[in-house]
């Protein structure tokens, strides 16, 4: 049993991120693990966190939906939980999976209302609507119920429970995540800098890249790091991103963000491990074409967004996203050619690439579940 808790963690931990452009939900982890009613168990679970994540999966019709986990510091300690799950939830609080803050208060409140996404919880926030009025409107509260089947669903707690349209980062969001943010403690997981570089343990410690860095708790108007309460140092400029989705026959398989920083490679199995793998989602057919790496995604400092051609066979281009194939494009090995807006990079017929608003539904309506080594007892539903 425990092995299989286990394997049901890790499995979440590939879902958790503190990445202002990849998260999707923010979740309250001290609230969600007391969810017992989703599948009669202890009082404490910290595996309820995956049916919540599945969940979201479902209601956006995506696979490998992120979410933003904020949990108090007290629940480090919560002797309701497993001392394996309370080890766990440390290791993704010390690894940045996670944010740890010694006091709630309205922190998943502020990161929603900054990074514009909706906040997965059953309560109101009534105590927060003078500072946070947005909680009244439809799609922002998204309660996770039991529903049929034994699978939980997500119903807004304003609104008949459809999607909200697309929510909007605050100005003070949008001007925070172009900064880059210090903290004075020098091993703080997001906002540190790697400590002295001659410790015996320098290697072993896990920290935050610039690019991705989340946003600052706001303190009487100062930036501060939400985990040890300090003002915050403004370190420079954050590279630009811009967030792509892979798309294959319809389905949105996966978001990735390119930064004017780093690029990103899209194939079959790019080699070293980096890069976007696409090979658990093609055909035969595909895998024989697609190469190892295929596609170079290159974000410039001007904001301009190419694609490199890296194949063996080439790579498509359709500008403003047109099945017209007349209008397709092929870029050659080493070509490469800027994306206007809508293009849709090519790599396959029906495996695409593309600015993730391109495509307002992921289109799958029964995702992979995280919950797929969970326990029996795990998903037992009470018997009333």
């Amino acid at each position: 049993m425990r092995f299989e808790v286990s394997k049901v963690l890790d499995a979440i931990e590939a879902r958790l991120t503190t990445d202002p452009a990849l998260a999707r939900a923010v979740v309250d982890l001290s609230e969600i693990v007391r969810y017992a009613d989703l599948d009669g168990g202890r009082p404490a679970s910290s595996v309820r966190l995956g049916l919540v994540v599945d969940a979201l999966s479902r209601y956006l019709t995506e696979e490998n939906v992120p979410v933003y986990v904020v949990a108090q510091r007290g629940l480090l300690s919560d002797t309701d939980l497993t001392s394996n799950e309370r080890m766990v939830i440390r290791r993704w609080a010390d690894d940045g999976k996670v944010e740890v803050v010694p006091q709630l208060d309205d922190r998943i409140y502020e990161v929603a209302e900054l990074l514009g996404l909706p906040v997965l919880t059953r309560t109101r926030g009534e105590q927060f609507r003078s500072r946070r009025p947005w909680v009244d409107e439809p799609g922002r509260l998204l309660a996770a119920i039991a529903g049929d089947g034994g699978q939980p669903v997500l119903v807004s707690r304003v609104g008949r429970g459809d999607p909200a349209k697309q929510i909007e980062r605050t100005p003070t969001g949008e001007r925070l995540l172009t900064r880059v943010w210090s903290c004075p403690e020098s091993n703080c997981t997001s906002f540190g800098s790697g400590g002295d570089p001659d410790s015996p343990f320098a290697d072993m410690r896990t920290f935050t890249s610039p690019v991705a860095q989340p946003p600052p708790a706001l303190r009487a108007g100062a930036p501060s790091c939400p985990r040890h309460g300090a003002k915050l140092r403004d370190a420079g400029p954050r590279p630009a991103v811009e967030v792509l989705s892979v798309r294959i026959d319809g389905v949105v398989r996966q978001r990735f963000v390119v930064s004017t920083e780093e690029p990103v490679v899209v194939g079959r199995a790019p080699e070293g491990g980096k890069g976007i793998m696409l090979g658990q989602w093609l055909t035969e057919d595909a895998r024989k074409w697609i190469s190892r790496g295929h596609v170079k995604l290159i974000l410039r400092e001007d904001g301009s967004l190419l694609a490199q051609d890296v194949s063996t066979n080439g790579t498509g281009i359709r500008p403003g996203g047109s099945e017209d194939d007349d209008e397709r494009v092929t870029l050659n090995r080493n070509e490469s050619r800027p994306l206007a807006a809508n293009d849709v990079v090519e790599l396959y017929g029906g495996v695409n690439v593309g600015r993730s608003k391109l495509w307002a539904t992921g289109g799958l309506t029964q995702p992979g579940s995280v919950m797929g080594e969970a326990p029996t007892m795990a998903l037992r539903k009470f018997n009333r």
